[in-house]
């Protein structure tokens, strides 16, 4: 092999190195964007506030929607909280995974969404400790009613619920830091305005309702 074909072999194989500890580069740092990772918040910042609330908002979503499959033969109610149970569900999953990952504890004794500056926010009434979630006597009545009126109540709840979720993911969206957390609560505003409106049609053709309409 001549001398100047073994230097063109070398500086392609050192270019083709260059290139794919680029693209490794990228990826990671790619995947680390997707998965919460990067400098870990402060425990009482506003991506660590979030995660902890709305996961505890979250599992009782899942909650409700699991309760209701069961009272209801109707398969348009019972695809919809079955989408809401496993949504939810796996999006709780992350929240908790970051928590984990950033080092830090999944309950503090701070107030709930005082990470958001609401230090007047009411005192939780039977188990509602955030706003939208349902109380430990209308998760009862979900579990008591059959039928139509289970889901009227469910897609009553869970309105109210979707309503309180809405105001903690704009405030993520615009107090986290955390790239993919604040993508994430993007899309919960999305995905659950279109869900609001969906539950309002199906209250409307069982001549309902949402609460305080």
């Amino acid at each position: 092999m001549t001398p100047g074909r073994t230097t063109r072999i070398a500086v392609a194989v050192a270019a083709l190195a260059l290139v794919a500890g680029g693209a490794v580069t990228v990826a990671t740092a790619h995947d680390g964007d997707d998965d919460g990772a990067g400098a870990a918040p402060a425990s009482a910042s506003a991506d660590a506030g979030f995660a902890r609330d709305m996961a505890v908002h979250h599992q009782q979503a899942v909650e409700m929607s699991f309760v209701v499959r069961d009272r209801t033969d109707d398969e348009e109610i019972r695809r919809l909280a079955y989408d809401i149970a496993n949504t939810q569900a796996n999006q709780r999953g992350m929240l908790l995974g970051w928590l984990d990952m950033w080092g830090l504890p999944k309950t503090t004794e701070d107030k709930p969404m005082k990470w958001m500056g609401m230090r007047s926010l009411p005192e939780g009434k039977d188990g509602a400790l955030m706003p939208g979630m349902a109380t430990r006597k209308e998760l009862g009545e979900l579990r008591e009613a059959k039928g139509e009126d289970a889901e009227i109540l469910y897609l009553q709840l869970m309105t109210d619920h979707h309503l309180g979720g809405l105001h903690m993911s704009g405030g993520c969206a615009a107090k986290c830091e955390n790239p993919a957390e604040r993508r994430l609560a993007k899309g919960q505003v999305d995905s659950q305005q279109s869900e609001v409106a969906l539950m309002e049609k199906l209250l409307t053709a069982r001549g309902a309702k949402p609460r305080g309409q």
